[in-house]
């Protein structure tokens, strides 16, 4: 499998925050207390310079990048790097200039499996302080891993130095057993059990500040669908309203928009359905003595209708024979042969 496209099960992401910060230490010749400390990108350009040698230019990393713009610069070296050499892994820059310590104890814990899968990761022959010393702002970070190196010797030199002759750690003790025995104070070593205690719950505030976002964009769509012109006026929708606008957790809101919900489908189930075949049912109805009227009202026109048609008939009868006897006349008139012969 590719070590680009590990998945979060694999076992590089189960590496502990204090192994991957003694794996970038001993690396790049640094004295990270914090994972957070790399949220710059300049560590992980140093590293994908110590598994390439010679393939980051590290004249264009910033070591002393404080703000977004300069973290920005550091990651774009970074992408062409891995655009150079066919690396597919998507790196999450937002979240990783913000300094949340999940987020960036997650790429340095990649960072290591790469790193690891190159040459097995044997890379004692790099010189990191060498190859940061032009980088920007590279000698002030030799400088400050120098001094951070050096304050272990010198106050291992000043407790030697301060050790008594034997002889006067003899009578020290001599005098010491003569005196009351009294109970040390043992060392503050609470302090890194605090640091880890905090590291820890970072984790858990980014892993919760993570999973609200997630259900917040949720809820956000839901809403948004809710508030479409097409489905806003069915009731179920009404019901996932009032739960969302609730501003107090009362267990009772639930059971309130159920009711409401139930009720409105209730209602318009009792709503008359316009139809022709419901509108002609809802006609007034005719009782017995208006239909008898309403009989007699026909058949007086019935018999209208027949004495108009029998008028009409015997008119026509009448006319056509005057007619016929216009018609001789006419023919008398005309000068026929046969009437003049008479």
């Amino acid at each position: 499998m590719s070590v680009s496209n590990i998945g979060m099960m694999d076992g590089a992401y189960f590496v502990g925050r204090n192994e991957i910060l003694a794996w970038i230490n001993t690396t790049l010749q640094l004295s990270l207390a914090k994972v957070e400390e790399a949220a710059s990108g300049a560590v992980a350009c140093q590293l994908m310079d110590a598994a390439h040698p010679g393939a980051v230019p590290m004249h264009k990393v910033n070591f002393d990048a404080k703000n977004e713009y300069d973290m920005i610069q550091n990651y774009k070296v970074l992408q062409d790097v891995f655009n150079k050499l066919k690396i597919t892994k998507h790196i999450e820059v937002n979240k990783l200039i913000k300094g949340r310590p999940l987020d960036n104890l997650e790429f340095m814990q990649w960072m290591k499996r790469y790193c690891d899968s190159v040459n097995g990761g044997f890379m004692t022959s790099y010189n990191a302080s060498e190859r940061r010393e032009s980088s920007k702002g590279g000698k002030d970070t030799n400088r400050r891993t120098s001094g951070t190196s050096q304050a272990p010797a010198k106050s291992a030199s000043a407790t030697h130095k301060a050790q008594p002759p034997p002889h006067a750690a003899k009578r020290a003790n001599g005098h010491a057993s003569n005196a009351p025995q009294r109970c040390a104070k043992p060392p503050p070593a609470a302090a890194p059990a605090y640091d880890a205690q905090m590291t820890e719950l970072k984790l858990l505030v980014d892993s919760a500040e993570k999973e609200r976002d997630f259900y917040f964009s949720k809820l956000r769509d839901v809403e948004i669908l809710c508030q479409s012109p097409e489905v806003e006026h069915l009731p179920i929708v009404k019901a996932i309203q009032k739960i969302l606008y609730a501003s107090e957790d009362d267990p009772s809101t639930v059971a309130e928009a159920q009711a409401e919900m139930v009720a409105q489908q209730n209602q318009m189930q009792q709503q008359p359905m316009l139809s022709p075949i419901l509108e002609a049912s809802e006609a007034p109805s005719i009782t017995p003595k208006d239909s008898s009227e309403e009989s007699l009202r026909q058949e007086a026109a019935a018999a209208h209708k027949r004495k108009s048609i029998s008028d009409l008939e015997e008119f026509e009868m009448g006319s056509s024979s005057r007619m016929r006897l216009s018609d001789v006349s006419d023919v008398q008139l005309c000068g026929s042969p046969l009437m003049s012969f008479t």
